[in-house]
């Protein structure tokens, strides 16, 4: 086996090596950084140290040779350590053997050797390790040919695959992720062992799926995994709203388009423009609402009305359902799902009031509003694409213009309320909100502008209008 002393330059893995031989123990590199140094992937700043015996006792020893004794934090019921020194992560583990029963996700453990770790390991490019031993520091040993598998670009599991998915099911969506992420393929008997066993998904956690989930979300090329998630069948353990949107229907010569593919067009599209996560998520289920509204018309064809009212309300069950956060991050996308064809019906008519409203509503996020309506341009159609950017970046352009002469983001009105209940000597009532909801609504249809002095005259005409007398 070769050697890959230059992937051990930084001087923490002398520390590492010293502290081993110490304490006498095998240590080595496993897993992701020695497959990511490979790939040439950029520097790790996650590091795995596999030590045969005592992970904990090694991480402590590393401790003591660390300037400064970084603090190590020690997992008992994992027999895992961890400590971060040098703007790395490492964690160390004592090889073991695992057994798993039928019925959980969590192990029968025992200590074990290194080839007995590397067998409990996922994926052959995983298994890959780098000892820190003095006597052969930076030999590979890959005894499950994984340089050759990263070579051909191929997820292969080390053991039988139905074994290895069924022990631990996350593993399915794991080799997803990482097909997706390192666009490599999945070997056909781990891809049908995964469409054997997808219903194993059903053990783990929620959790544990969407940060798998989030991962493919961040790829380079979503879609990818979407579509494994697709054709082995996990799709509707995770996502039945968006199974639900695929296949077209055809009544009296009329179709729609396939909004489940089209939906991962759009992922893809949105992948290209922003590394937000939940702007990625709001690309992701700008249409599951499309499914529950989707009906017949003969008159104009098949129709969605209220698609978007309907799928911001599935983003909540969806995501409580995922034991997501039901918070801010939640309603950006609720609120992105809602608005998603606003920018579409305005870009045809591009008025100052439509304008001045869509920025009233959308607030800090009208730029990630019109980056989601410009990924959802999936026309194949060369005219009908550039003419469709091209109305986008008209609308681009009043929002700029309109925000400059009339500052409606984050609106706050000109005229408070307790200057409309001194003025006319009012005790909180239904007449202020009226007051106040009459001079924001003439802002927004452009009768008044945004300035103080044109909205107190308003307000003394609205005062006027409902039998209400200023004091002097």
């Amino acid at each position: 086996m070769p050697t890959y002393a230059t992937a051990l330059q930084h001087p923490i893995f002398n520390t590492l090596s010293q502290a081993a031989a110490n304490l006498g123990l095998e240590s080595y590199v496993i897993g992701g950084f020695v497959r990511d140094y490979i790939l040439k992937r950029g520097e790790a700043k996650d590091i795995d140290i596999v030590a045969v015996g005592s992970g904990i006792a090694l991480a402590k020893e590393v401790s003591r040779l660390l300037p400064g004794n970084p603090k190590v934090s020690v997992f008992k019921n994992y027999g895992t350590a961890m400590l971060r020194a040098a703007g790395m992560e490492l964690e160390f583990v004592g090889a073991r053997k695992e057994s798993y029963q039928q019925d959980s996700r969590n192990p029968a453990v025992e200590d074990g050797s290194l080839e007995d770790d590397q067998n409990r390991r996922d994926f052959t490019i995983n298994a890959l390790a780098l000892s820190l031993n003095k006597d052969d520091f930076g030999k590979l040993l890959d005894p499950f040919n994984g340089i050759t598998d990263l070579e051909q670009r191929v997820i292969r599991t080390p053991l039988d695959p139905s074994i290895t998915f069924s022990d631990d099911p996350l593993r399915m969506l794991r080799a997803i992720r990482f097909a997706t992420q390192l666009n490599f393929n999945i070997a056909p008997e781990a891809l049908q062992a995964i469409t054997n066993k997808a219903n194993r998904i059903e053990i783990i956690s929620e959790e544990r799926i969407v940060d798998e989930i989030h991962k493919i979300l961040m790829a380079p090329t979503p879609s990818k995994g979407f579509a494994l998630l697709h054709k082995t069948g996990l799709l509707p353990y995770i996502f039945p709203e968006l199974v639900a949107l695929q296949g077209i229907d055809e009544k009296e010569g009329q179709r729609h388009k396939d909004n489940f593919w089209h939906t991962l067009e759009v992922v893809d599209n949105i992948a290209k423009t922003t590394d937000n996560l939940w702007l990625r998520w709001a690309a992701l289920l700008h249409d599951i609402g499309k499914a529950p509204t989707k009906k017949f018309d003969k008159k104009v064809g098949w129709t969605f009305h209220g698609h978007e009212f309907v799928g911001s309300k599935m983003v909540y069950k969806l995501f409580k359902r995922l034991k997501m956060p039901l918070n801010d991050k939640m309603k950006f996308v609720q609120k992105m799902v809602l608005m998603s064809s606003r920018p579409i019906v305005l870009a045809s008519d591009v008025t100052d009031s439509a304008v001045r409203r869509l920025i009233f509503d959308a607030g800090d996020h009208v730029e990630d509003l019109m980056t989601l309506c410009e990924a959802d341009i999936t026309t194949k159609n060369p005219k009908k694409f550039k003419k469709y950017h091209n109305n986008f970046q008209r609308v681009r352009e009043k929002i700029v213009e309109v925000e400059e002469r009339d500052h409606v983001r984050n609106f706050q009105p000109p005229v408070s309320g307790e200057e409309i209940m001194q003025t006319f000597n009012l005790k909180p009532s239904k007449e202020i909100g009226m007051i106040k909801d009459a001079i924001k609504e003439a802002i927004l249809e452009g009768e008044i502008p945004n300035e103080y002095q044109a909205a107190k005259e308003y307000m003394l005409k609205k005062g006027a209008e409902l039998n209400l007398t200023p004091v002097d």
